[in-house]
């Protein structure tokens, strides 16, 4: 089984296991985590500038819970394996399907292009490579990347591997990347929130909990 065969396996075991409720925003702590993820996202915008006029590419859209946040951009894109529920929400955006390691838009088409969660879903070396690169050929000259993924394992899920600040400077070499701590570990944000809102998010300001690097990169 190749890397692409065994993700889209996975894909399809965890919409048969996972509850269909399970990311929902009606659950607190699902919108404890999306705000975190919104407070992350402007605070990277007041670097790389406003949405407006800007191209943006999601790798591994999935459902297109960012392309939404990111919406207000002058257009939206996205790839994934499974691209049908990302291209429902958004029937004017280019959604494709396809592999993130053979992206088929040409070099230097966008001006932001993202992804959340998708290198630390992908195990081979090799197609983490490919998929880097992939980002950076599609990057016009003065875009940039932004990077949302888990930097700590999972212990019960040996399907997911984190990726190291090292890791992400070799994945993106001769780049300038500026990452930051953020979320507060989903399955303890899933405790303590419907308790205590405001105990989560000194947790998470602490950062000494958070398990996500929050990046931007720049050639």
């Amino acid at each position: 089984m190749n890397e692409t065969d065994r993700i889209l396996e996975e894909l399809r075991r965890r919409e048969r296991e996972v509850p269909a409720d399970f990311y929902s925003l009606d659950r607190p702590a699902n919108r404890f985590l999306r705000q975190g993820q919104e407070r992350a996202l402007r605070k990277a915008l007041e670097e790389i500038g406003p949405l407006a006029g800007k191209r943006v590419l999601e790798v591994g859209c999935g459902s297109g819970n960012w392309l939404e946040m990111l919406d207000g951009a002058a257009s939206l894109s996205g790839i994934d394996l499974e691209p049908e529920r990302a291209a429902a929400r958004f029937p004017g955006a280019d959604i494709r399907a396809g592999d993130a390691s053979r992206l088929p838009w040409e070099s230097g088409s966008f001006d932001l292009v993202l992804q959340s969660t998708v290198f630390s879903s992908i195990l081979d070396p090799g197609m983490r490579r490919a998929v880097a690169s992939e980002m950076l050929r599609v990057l016009a000259p003065g875009g940039a990347i932004l990077w949302y993924d888990f930097f700590v394992n999972n212990p019960s899920n040996p399907h997911v591997r984190s990726v190291g600040k090292r890791e992400i400077e070799a994945l993106f070499p001769g780049c300038r990347v500026a990452l930051r701590r953020a979320t507060l570990a989903p399955p303890l944000a899933r405790r303590i929130v419907p308790v205590s809102w405001n105990l989560a998010a000194l947790l998470e300001w602490l950062r000494v909990l958070d398990t996500h690097w929050f990046g931007v990169i720049h050639r």
